[in-house]
């Protein structure tokens, strides 16, 4: 019947020896992922191979009942999905290394750390920066930014270094919840075009209450002593600022392509992309070090912020930055295939069927601080659940801020783990889980209070 009317086959194999042999794929290389910190082996190495074998025993299978081309079209819908989130971080990365590249963040921290400030500030300044931050930037770029702060300033002081660590965990997640440029969660539900870009801003409140109810009570811990001053002055590369500007100029042009030409958003950062390689080229012309000149350094006059940032900046980065584009695929590729051989529609019935979409999206949050709120998400986006803007709204927000309710949570948390040299850790994270739990429910009620009118409005 699916022949006759033109569309892909599906068969059921959830009761199959194929659906329960790639579920213990997906749980093995899943277990290896959360294990990472313990193995040393990159996350998206596991979840590769599972990607791998996953869609292989189902063409497989596929193809032995006379479906040769079924599992072909399936992935290829999935290969789509990640094409646009991969092009639309590449941009975002490259620019954000333009601007590290350029002394932008470094500038910022030696400010920070030669500001005089107390123990008890610096928590505060700290967090505000990261909420703040990480709407534009990303959250794990702007948690390392502010962990190098505190780490400059706190030392040896390792009960400030965990408290300030714990606060700039949650703001990061919770200030990249209310942008869809702030969490890959938040750019899937947008890029899907189930939320539009203004819509986010709804959260910015909830996003609010989840960060400060734990900082206000977790402020009162903080040592109260003030370190001595610095006198450091780091300046910004030249370019600098126009860098942050083009930046901007790119994440205005994603928006507007979005919205009124109604293109994907990473068409409009892929042409952004190119408003900084043509500013690096401009650069490398007008090098003061040029050919001719006394202090002529042909290594400096090879700079150009476009494409060096890109590749030689990148070279310290690469491997942690293409893993993460790696796992990125590995999970939307094995989340696909386990949505594809029917699994995501009993998860669908039994959540947002059963159990109702709210007690679901609470849910989502708590599964992100487990695992992953990439494939969490991923996964609620497959089962396309009909359910109000206010639950997608929802969704979103747990997806974001669910994923501090653990330091494994998040990457802003994972990554503090390893800069912190055991100031920061598991265990002391998770003594502040109530705290944080009780910041956790405070912004979903605030969401129902504030954004009950979008529970009435059903998405596009």
């Amino acid at each position: 019947m699916a022949m006759a009317t033109g569309e892909a086959p599906s068969l059921d194999l959830t009761s199959h020896w194929v659906g329960y042999t790639s579920l213990i794929i997906f749980v093995v290389a899943y277990s290896l992922v959360i294990a990472e910190e313990y193995t040393h082996m990159r996350k998206s190495k596991p979840i590769l191979l599972a990607a791998g074998l996953i869609w292989g025993i189902i063409a497989w299978i596929y193809a032995s009942n006379g479906f040769t081309h079924a599992a072909e079209t399936a992935v290829r819908h999935n290969i789509l999905e990640y094409a646009e989130l991969f092009l639309f971080l590449l941009v975002a990365m490259t620019y954000i290394n333009a601007m590290e590249e350029r002394q932008v963040f470094e500038a910022m921290r030696v400010r920070l750390v030669c500001a005089g400030f107390s123990f008890r500030k610096l928590f505060w300044v700290t967090g505000l920066l990261a909420f703040f931050i990480s709407p534009v930037a990303d959250n794990l770029t702007t948690a390392m930014l502010m962990c190098a702060v505190v780490m400059a300033i706190g030392k040896d002081n390792a009960k400030f270094i965990g408290l300030a660590c714990i606060n700039i965990v949650i703001a990061a997640n919770a200030g990249g919840a209310f942008s869809p440029f702030g969490d890959i969660t938040t750019l899937m539900v947008w890029q899907k075009g189930i939320v539009d870009f203004w819509t986010f801003f709804n959260l910015f409140i909830p996003s609010v209450v989840n960060w400060l109810v734990p900082a206000v009570i977790m402020s009162f811990a903080v040592p109260k002593i003030n370190p001595a001053t610095c006198e450091i002055d780091v300046k910004m590369k030249r370019g600098a600022v126009v860098v942050m500007l083009l930046f901007l100029m790119t994440i205005v042009t994603a928006v507007s392509f979005h919205s009124f030409l109604y293109l994907p958003p990473m068409m409009g950062m892929m042409t952004g992309l190119a408003y900084l390689k043509i500013f690096g080229f401009y650069l490398k012309k007008t090098h003061k070090n040029g050919h001719g000149v006394a202090s002529y350094d042909p290594e400096k006059a090879d700079e150009m912020v476009g494409d060096t940032v890109a590749f030689d900046v990148f070279k310290k980065i690469a491997r942690a930055e293409w893993d993460t584009m790696m796992f990125f695929y590995g999970v939307i590729l094995c989340v696909g295939g386990l949505g594809f051989i029917g699994y995501l529609g009993i998860a669908s019935q039994t959540m947002y069927g059963d159990w109702g979409p709210t007690t679901a999206n609470v849910m989502v949050g708590v599964l992100s601080a487990i695992l992953d709120n990439i494939p969490v998400m991923f996964a609620v986006l497959t089962m396309n659940p009909e359910m109000s803007m206010g639950h997608w709204l929802l969704v979103t927000l747990t997806a974001g801020v669910g994923g501090s309710l653990l330091s494994i949570g998040s990457a802003a948390g994972v990554a503090l783990m390893g800069l912190s040299k055991g100031k920061y850790t598991f265990f002391g994270h998770m003594k502040w889980l109530p705290v944080i739990a009780l910041g956790y429910a405070a912004s979903i009620g605030t969401h129902f209070l504030i954004n009950g009118r979008f529970f009435d409005i059903m998405p596009l």
